[in-house]
């Protein structure tokens, strides 16, 4: 089974972050952690089914791909599937 959830990007902040590989430090990289929360109830009338099954909520992922960013836009909305990994 598939569960579907409707996000917007809200905000995003910008740090360097410490690179780990093999337990070592790689250097400083740029990472931007994207704030997202559920859809709000107006706009459509999917939004509105939406927000009735997910009022309330938030998404956070720190993204070190700058070819990623690019993908994330402020203010527009994403779907997110849920579904078993195994």
């Amino acid at each position: 089974m598939v569960v579907r959830a409707k996000f917007r990007l809200n905000s995003y902040t910008t740090e360097l972050y410490d690179m780990w590989k093999e337990n070592k430090s790689i250097g400083k990289v740029e990472k931007r952690t994207l704030n997202f929360t559920p859809v709000y109830g107006t706009g459509s009338d999917e939004n509105k089914a939406f927000w009735d099954a997910t009022p309330s909520g938030s998404l956070q992922l720190g993204v070190v791909n700058p070819e990623a960013w690019k993908e994330f836009e402020l203010g527009k909305e994403y779907y997110l599937d849920f579904m078993p990994a195994g």
